[in-house]
């Protein structure tokens, strides 16, 4: 009776420390895979979900992401209008949940950057509202985008580009931009 209390406390004890040392090791490979997570694996697992973001400049966008690209964000604010976010610009992201989604971008969605993104609004001749990492804002029509700036006529918001509306041409470098919406206010 005394042995088998003695070999059942042995094994109490070994299954215990096994089990520490499980849990640690867990822990440890929990650590090394968040560690090589990047901010675009978090944001993938949000899509259709509200998140807040605040930008360069103190910038604050809410709303549903929709898209991330390799670069890129797609905030829809409201039912008529979107923000996209250069990923460079963003300080802080409220509303994320627990999950992550790494590797789930493509070979061709990895190369559709910012730039592919601005050249659609280019194509659309869509009307903008570029906030800067400054705070200012240029409101316009996408001109042109260069491999590391976007021209874009200066024009009265809500108005199409007309050669007689645009009053100055603007190349703004991409690193600048803080946040591009389109549509409504």
């Amino acid at each position: 009776m005394r042995w088998d209390r003695l070999f059942d406390d042995l094994q109490a004890q070994i299954e215990a420390a096994e089990a520490a040392e499980l849990a640690g090791e867990v822990t440890e490979r929990t650590r090394i895979e968040v560690g090589a997570l990047h901010l675009a694996d978090r944001l993938r697992a949000a899509v259709d979900h509200r998140v807040l973001f605040t930008c360069h400049g103190g910038e604050k966008v809410a709303g549903t992401l929709r898209r991330v690209g390799p670069d890129w964000l797609l905030v829809a604010e409201h039912a008529a209008r979107e923000a996209l976010l250069p990923l460079a610009a963003v300080t802080s992201v409220a509303g994320l949940g627990p999950l992550s989604a790494p590797g789930d971008q493509g070979f061709v969605a990895a190369r559709l950057d910012l730039r592919y993104a601005l050249r659609g609004l280019a194509r659309d001749r869509a009307g903008v509202a570029v906030t800067l990492g400054d705070a200012g804002t240029v409101v316009g029509t996408v001109d042109r985008v260069g491999a590391d700036f976007v021209e874009i006529a200066e024009h009265p918001g809500g108005e199409l580009r007309r050669a007689r509306a645009v009053r100055q041409v603007r190349a703004v470098p991409l690193a600048a931009i803080a946040v591009i919406r389109t549509g409504g206010s």
